[in-house]
């Protein structure tokens, strides 16, 4: 005979409904996994394998800056819809020596002989998509030896060992990466040498197949041989400028022998007793500052995750920041940027008393701080010395240019087409110009001690997708696996289908998961809500754990992303 107990909890076990919310041993319902826990060393990259060669690198004597340009590398070749040696690299890097983070800026520079006046002698009202004319200079190769000069541990032929031996024996090609690739069949299958390295046999790799890349390869050997002179003043720098002006381009053979990264200082605001730092512009990091300074004065804990009044006021930062970001942020060697001033409490105390709690704004004027469809990969490394990087790199739009240089197994960059043609515009296109950047890796600090190193990849999306882990981590308790699986919105600005901007507030995306109560009520306030089931960015972080002498490791359910320590 069964106890009476017994049975009571076998018919509620039962009867208990599916999908209703219930949080798990694991994390909250939308949680996809567990955190990873480990002492001595963590990775996070957005591609498995790439992870294993970072863990490797550490365990083999490596630091964590070997493990972030080892990882790096690999993901240039296995992960080639979203970044390789042809696009540009930023870096965050927390210095267990000093005890203090060193910001990277490794962007690449417009082509000297290029004007804004050709382009609009020849007709054009913006920067093209695609081919040579939006070449800017890669910065990644440059950016691998600042970082390895500086601090590096292993030398170069080690670390880039795990990336060459895998572009000539190849590796299997994930679900996630050959979804995105075969859409490059189309888009960039008009240029013979972009299909001639990645569409073997007429057509993008399928899921499961090997992807072998010899020639990348060989263009890794010659680098880790002879370092970054090889690329940038080298015979390989011929082979670039060659292919490009061939196609039409303006790309010349100075632009690379001159080229250099620069490190900067990392900015920061505080939220919350947690000091949160990005690096200034030419990139679109202090956006997210912008709005984590708006949020700050909102009790949004007791708003609650996923609540109409925590996504309104997150939806109406967002707006307020990106109308600055649209008028300020560029090349700082050209205009003077406001930064101190456009990150500061008094600037966002200003800004915020524009927002009303009870109706979406059509737009907002920029303000006077003085009185994007791209893909990328961002991964974070940490080691057991206590050195933590925060490093994202990208081609801009996905596979890039379709520019492939011969022989050489990589893709050029399109990032150029972010300068402006505007004239008088701060980021309008300028002989040398650094154009504006959308990759932005972040870091936090709390009580002067690493605390996180976090990205999320994906274009406009990066400094939303920046505020809304922090706000999930710090206001709403969630743990980190947790803050990155939870679903998110994404805001985008209307525009004509000439590309023209228009002001009716814009679309409010929102990923599954949110309440249709709560769609209800934004709608009411006059935010127009849609959905999609892409485009909200791609995770990876890794947080200390002082107390318990740990690292704890999260990456991206939406991707291929994977944590893992030793």
């Amino acid at each position: 005979m069964r106890r009476p107990w017994i049975l009571a909890g076998l018919m509620l076990f039962l009867v208990t409904p599916i999908g209703h919310g219930y949080d798990r041993i694991s994390g909250k319902s939308f949680a996809s996994r567990s955190e990873v826990i480990a002492t001595h060393g963590m990775a996070a990259t957005s591609q498995p394998l790439a992870t294993q060669i970072a863990i490797d690198i550490l365990k083999s004597g490596g630091n964590a800056i070997d493990a972030a340009i080892a990882a790096n590398a690999a993901l240039g070749l296995m992960e080639p819809t979203g970044n390789g040696i042809g696009g540009d690299l930023f870096a965050i890097i927390w210095d267990a020596k000093t005890k203090k983070l060193y910001g990277l800026n490794a962007s690449g520079r417009s082509p000297r002989s290029l004007t804004r006046e050709w382009f609009i002698e020849n007709g054009y009202e913006s920067i093209p998509r695609r081919g040579a004319l939006p070449v800017s200079v890669p910065g990644t190769v440059d950016g691998w030896f600042e970082m390895h000069q500086r601090f590096g541990s292993l030398p170069m032929k080690k670390i880039l060992k795990p990336a060459i031996d895998y572009a000539r024996e190849g590796f299997p090609v994930t679900q996630y990466i050959a979804s995105l690739w075969k859409k490059y069949e189309t888009i960039l299958g008009e240029y013979p040498a972009f299909r001639e390295t990645y569409l073997p046999n007429g057509r993008s790799p399928a899921k499961g197949e090997i992807f072998r890349n010899p020639r990348l390869a060989t263009t890794l050997e010659k680098i880790a041989e002879g370092g970054r002179d090889v690329f940038y003043t080298g015979e390989m720098a011929h082979v670039i400028v060659d292919h490009v002006q061939a196609n039409g381009g303006f790309l010349g053979y100075e632009d690379l022998a001159s080229h250099y990264s620069e490190w900067v200082e990392p900015v920061s605001t505080s939220y919350r007793g947690y000091e949160v730092w990005e690096l200034p512009p030419n990139g679109q990091g202090i956006a997210a500052l912008q709005m984590l300074n708006i949020l700050e004065a909102y009790d949004l804990a007791s708003m609650g995750f996923g609540s109409a009044d925590y996504l309104h006021v997150l939806t109406e930062a967002k707006k307020i920041a990106f109308e600055d970001r649209a008028k300020f942020y560029a090349d700082p060697d050209f205009v003077d940027v406001p930064v101190k001033e456009m990150i500061s409490k008094e600037y966002a105390e200003r800004r915020r008393k524009l927002i009303s709690m009870d109706k979406a704004a059509m737009e907002y004027p920029p303000g006077d701080p003085k009185l994007e469809n791209g893909d990328t990969i961002y991964l974070a490394t940490a080691d057991k010395h206590g050195n933590m990087v925060s490093l994202i790199q990208s081609n801009y739009r996905g596979m890039g240019s379709g520019m492939v240089p011969p022989g050489l197994g990589f893709n050029l960059q399109n990032r150029g087409e972010l300068l402006s043609l505007e004239k008088g515009h701060a980021n309008s296109f300028e002989p040398g110009k650094r154009p504006f950047q959308t990759i932005i890796p972040a870091f936090v600090t709390k009580d002067g001690k690493p605390w996180l190193s976090f990205g999320i990849m994906g274009g406009g999306m990066q400094p939303q997708a920046h505020v809304q882990i922090l706000v999930n981590l710090i206001d709403f308790g969630m743990n980190l696996q947790e803050a990155g699986d939870a679903p998110r919105l994404r805001h985008e600005k209307s525009s004509q289908p000439t590309g023209e901007q228009m002001h009716d507030g814009g679309v409010l995306m929102l990923e599954s998961g949110f309440d249709e109560q709560v769609v209800s009520d934004l709608i009411k306030r006059g935010h127009k809500v849609s959905s999609s089931v892409d485009g909200y960015g791609g995770y990876q972080a890794i947080r200390r754990d002082e107390e318990n002498g740990t690292y704890i490791g999260a990456s991206e359910s939406r991707k291929d992303g994977h944590a893992a320590g030793y």
